[in-house]
């Protein structure tokens, strides 16, 4: 439970970029860690806070020691991790990967981790939507990223998720310079709305 509160802390440090503050509480949070799921989601918020300091080489660490725990981990999962999955696994990591400009395979595994998430995640969904639109628009796609920033504008809007309308809303001046391209005036209206 220790572990789970660290985490906790360190996600919210994240958040408020103090990636120092995070890097520093998951590292201590992993001393006492021993359950396989709560490990892999440690390495996996980890593996975020890394890239936002450029660390390439712990990013990819965290990443492998991740999908390590992941795939030792039963069904046994104390509660604040219970709900952890392929899904997240690849969302978090192509999230990192994105972080660090290695925006093809970041694409790719933010897409196929939505694909898996389960309906029941909602919230999480909508993250990942946001993810998938930044992931786009690292690539110069616009039409795509204004898709998937809707889908999540919309899902955020309807169950009141306001971290991913925050994240939307942060990538909305990045569309400004495809006003004409489709979908982008639809999303930048509706952000209006």
């Amino acid at each position: 439970m220790g572990a789970g509160l660290l985490s906790d802390l360190a996600y919210q440090a994240a958040w408020r970029n103090d990636h120092t503050t995070a890097t520093s509480i998951l590292g201590h949070a992993l001393t006492r860690a021993q359950n396989p799921a709560a490990r892999c989601l440690l390495q996996l918020r980890l593996a975020r806070t890394l890239a936002a300091q450029n660390d390439r080489q712990a990013v990819l660490r965290a990443i492998s020691a991740a999908e390590k725990h992941l795939s030792d981990a039963g069904t046994d999962r104390p509660a604040w991790c219970s709900w952890v999955s392929e899904a997240d696994l690849a969302v978090d990591s192509g999230q990192a990967l994105l972080d660090l400009g290695d925006t093809g395979r970041a694409h790719q595994l933010i897409t196929e981790g939505e694909q898996l998430l389960p309906a029941a995640r909602d919230k999480t969904r909508g993250v990942f939507l946001a993810y998938q639109a930044a992931s786009h628009l690292d690539q110069k796609e616009p039409e795509p990223a204004a898709a998937a920033a809707t889908q999540a504008l919309l899902l955020a809007r309807r169950i009141g998720a306001p971290r991913c309308t925050s994240l939307v809303e942060a990538l909305l001046p990045r569309f400004q310079a495809y006003r004409q391209t489709p979908g982008v005036p639809e999303l930048l209206h509706l952000a209006a709305a």
